[in-house]
């Protein structure tokens, strides 16, 4: 029954819908904002019903994509909205939808002014995001992964720092110049293969030299938004300058994209070349989990801390997806779902730290363990999770890739593996500077500090289940990947 209703174009127009309605309304009084928060939390709370609905009846031995909804769009050029998901995009819907809830709860506490734009920017964008994870025809992902930037765009530049401006201005630029190269690939496609169907295309043939020039295009989009070294400056930048909510879909959702990309564009559709650009990809990669570590250990803020962690855990999924090693591939998606949820506990933990003491500079704090207990234990446990700790989902996705590294060549694996050394370095350096030592002055002297909200319980206990239980289980989302990592890695079998 439920393969007969639209049901991903609900997921991805609903909250775009509810998305527009709340930037007409407008929320001047507080009656009013209470109403579009709630109105967004029923929205996301039935993408969440709708998505485990899709989840029960999704069929994990069948390899092909499903849910599949084709309709004309344009006629010439043969444009057509054609949607369905395999195993990879259900479980980035998944994440996508838990992660805006999450931000929509946490509105409660933390927005006071023009809330039904702040509400209709993250709405809007949810249903865009699950609109790249759902598209099988190449210009109608390009169309939702470049919306992405116009409300990611609006959301740091309105409700930003000092230098907001700059960091929104730099993020839009920086992938707007990658994903037009990608798109003068896409016409060159269309016009080579006649077709912009992501399906078919995996049958189509391009020569060395045309296919190796197709993969730098997408390979520019799709680096800049992961984003790998050197085309990674723009994210520090905009992680310090985003709100708090801003700051997560930015390190759990968007960044995720470039390595979707990868995997339903470039691993596919152009095997040759992305064989040819192995070796540079694995390079870059090492760079980024090793030097990126190295810079996260030096700073001071920590936001650009977090920001820069979260480079080093992307060059692990870039890796894994270049050993073309079904193992390496699956602790690439591992990572992709792990680091989502670890990186938004984190980023909500900076934030209720800067709500109370408005500060993100490590050098500021000092000794909150004694005045906020509860807090300090999630933090502790989400920095433990960010380090790879053993029975958390950190761990899982990293182990993968290094034994499939190390499977490929020893020393590239022992590279791979110097990331449990520096994340656990800045990570704890970073915790024991803010919650432990001599007690910071000005928490002294503070009538009263409050440990946790209950809104803010409510977010840590739902990402620390998901992190357990991703940690302690993962064979529940292994076996789920299985057919659809043997679709991308059995291309390359015969190489």
């Amino acid at each position: 029954m439920v393969h007969d209703l639209p049901i991903l174009s609900i997921l991805i127009w609903l909250p775009i819908l509810v998305g527009f309605v709340s930037l007409l309304v407008g929320a001047e009084s507080n009656k009013k904002q209470y109403f579009l928060i709630s109105i967004s939390n029923i929205t996301f709370f039935l993408c969440s019903i709708l998505l485990l609905f899709i989840f029960l009846s999704f069929d994990a031995t069948d390899v092909s994509f499903q849910f599949i909804e084709n309709y004309s769009w344009i006629q010439s050029p043969d444009i057509n909205y054609k949607i369905g998901i395999d195993s990879i995009s259900l479980l980035l819907l998944i994440l996508n939808t838990i992660i805006f809830l999450l931000i929509s709860i946490h509105a409660y506490g933390v927005v006071t002014e023009k809330m039904s734009q702040y509400l209709g920017a993250f709405l809007i964008l949810c249903g865009v995001i699950n609109g790249v994870f759902c598209a099988l025809d190449l210009l109608l992902f390009y169309i939702f992964f470049e919306v992405t930037l116009i409300p990611m765009f609006i959301l740091i530049g309105i409700w930003g720092g000092p230098n907001k401006i700059y960091a929104s201005t730099k993020f839009f630029l920086y992938t707007l110049f990658g994903s037009l190269l990608a798109l003068l690939a896409i016409i060159y496609i269309y016009y080579e293969a006649g077709t912009f169907d992501l399906v078919n295309l995996r049958q189509q043939s391009f020569t060395n030299g045309v296919e190796n020039i197709l993969f730098f295009a997408f390979f520019c989009a799709f680096a800049v938004k992961i984003p790998m070294w050197p085309i990674h400056t723009w994210l520090p930048d905009a992680h310090t300058e985003a709100p708090t909510a801003g700051s997560v879909v930015l390190a759990a959702v968007l960044l995720k994209l470039g390595g979707y990309g990868f995997l339903r564009v470039s691993l596919p559709i152009l095997p040759d070349a992305s064989l040819f650009f192995s070796p540079l990809i694995v390079f870059l990669s090492l760079i980024a989990i090793i030097y990126i570590g190295l810079v996260a250990l030096v700073q001071k803020d920590m936001k650009r801390l977090i920001a820069y962690s979260s480079i080093a855990h992307m060059g692990f999924v870039t890796l894994g997806l270049f050993l073309f090693d079904d193992i390496a591939i699956l602790g690439s998606i591992y990572q992709l779902l792990s680091h989502g949820f670890i990186s938004a506990a984190l980023f909500f933990c900076i934030g209720v730290l800067y709500d109370r003491f408005h500060s993100r500079n490590i050098i500021d704090y000092g000794g909150l363990a004694s005045k906020m207990p509860i807090f300090a234990s999630f933090f502790l446990f989400f920095g433990m999770s960010n380090a790879g700790l053993p029975g958390t989902s950190g761990f899982v996705g990293e182990f993968f890739v290094i034994i499939a590294a190390i499977k490929f060549n020893l020393w590239i694996g022992i590279l791979a593996a110097t990331t449990l050394i520096f994340g656990a370095a800045y990570t704890l350096w970073m915790y024991k500077r803010v919650m432990f030592g001599e007690l910071n002055a000005q928490f002294n002297t503070s009538l009263k500090i409050k440990d946790v909200y209950l809104y803010e319980i409510v977010i840590f206990s739902i990402l620390t289940f998901i992190i357990l239980l991703m940690g302690i289980k993962p064979n529940f989302i292994t076996t789920l990947l299985e057919g659809s990592i043997y679709q991308i890695t059995s291309v390359y079998s015969s190489y």
